[in-house]
């Protein structure tokens, strides 16, 4: 017996969410249908993909490696559909989009008016969530393409850089940096420094490019957002780092913040794009990628 996609889709679906009910209502079908078709795979099969409890849903080890399997069969489902549109006019179908939130609401309010202006035939689905989980959307075609910070793992991918973003210094009312014109990194020692939460990988960037270890710094893991820390930051809880896209799109609003540039121009991170390898549209996103870079106030296009 060969498995359908919706079969296919279904597991897929299970494994994110943990949940046969949340995972059917993503499906848009009945948990019954749902469950019901993923009974019928294993049994024709002769394995089982999860361990069902009334607590729990677990993944047996053949069914995370039957998950790695059906996620790049639903990729090349997603690339067979997409070849079948490459006739069609540059940037004039439907592209599904993913985007960290640190990036997303500062890179794409301006980004897509330019776009209608410019390719009113393209219609853009969009989809924010961490990087993780974009991957993983992205490898089961769920996604055609994800913007996010890199360095970040993406096997299957091409990447392209896009642009690089400068990390900013934000400073609370009346600290002792705002006297200078430019930090350095190593004043940042001993500070309570404010980060997002777990699985953001920003928090990650900006330690880095601030040379920074966990030890050199009392680090506060509390912002779901940036606009979160630059509240936290208003409150004289700490200092954080903002990325210059947000700055320019206006994070800090009313606070009077002030911000500080680094004498090192390198504390910066990179952001690309990525797609899959198999993807037909290679072409399109490419120039899609030349007019992010050509029309991305606040950070600087890298040319290669």
């Amino acid at each position: 017996m060969t498995p359908s996609v919706k079969q296919l889709r279904y597991i897929c679906a299970v494994a994110e969410y943990k949940h046969f009910s949340k995972a059917a209502e993503a499906c848009f079908v009945t948990q019954s249908t749902l469950s019901a078709a993923i009974q019928e795979l294993e049994s024709q099969l002769g394995v089982v993909i999860f361990e069902r409890s009334k607590k729990s849903v677990l993944i047996t080890p053949l069914g995370e490696r039957l998950l790695k399997q059906a996620r790049l069969i639903l990729g090349d489902v997603e690339d067979f559909v997409s070849l079948a549109k490459t006739h069609e006019e540059a940037l004039a179908g439907d592209i599904r989009l993913g985007v960290i939130p640190t990036i997303g609401p500062f890179l794409l309010p301006h980004l897509l008016k330019e776009l209608r202006q410019n390719y009113g035939k393209l219609k853009l689905y969009l989809k924010e969530d961490v990087s993780a989980q974009l991957y993983q959307q992205l490898l089961q075609g769920q996604l055609d393409l994800i913007i996010l910070a890199f360095p970040y793992p993406l096997p299957e991918m091409e990447t392209i850089g896009l642009l690089k973003d400068e990390f900013l210094l934000c400073l609370p009312p009346g600290h002792k940096l705002q006297k200078a014109k430019q930090v350095k990194q190593a004043q940042l020692r001993g500070e309570s420094l404010l980060l997002l939460e777990e699985g953001h990988c920003l928090r990650d960037h900006a330690l880095e490019a601030c040379k920074l270890e966990k030890a050199d710094t009392d680090l506060v893991y509390q912002g779901t957002s940036l606009h979160t820390l630059v509240q936290m930051v208003a409150n004289g809880l700490g200092v954080t780092l903002l990325p210059s896209i947000s700055i320019e799109a206006d994070v800090l609003g009313d606070t009077n913040l002030q911000t500080r540039h680094f004498t090192n121009e390198n504390v910066s991170r990179k952001i690309g794009m990525a797609w899959r390898k198999s993807d037909p549209r290679r072409e399109e996103y490419l120039l899609l990628a030349d007019f992010i870079k050509k029309n991305s106030p606040g950070a600087k296009p890298i040319s290669k």
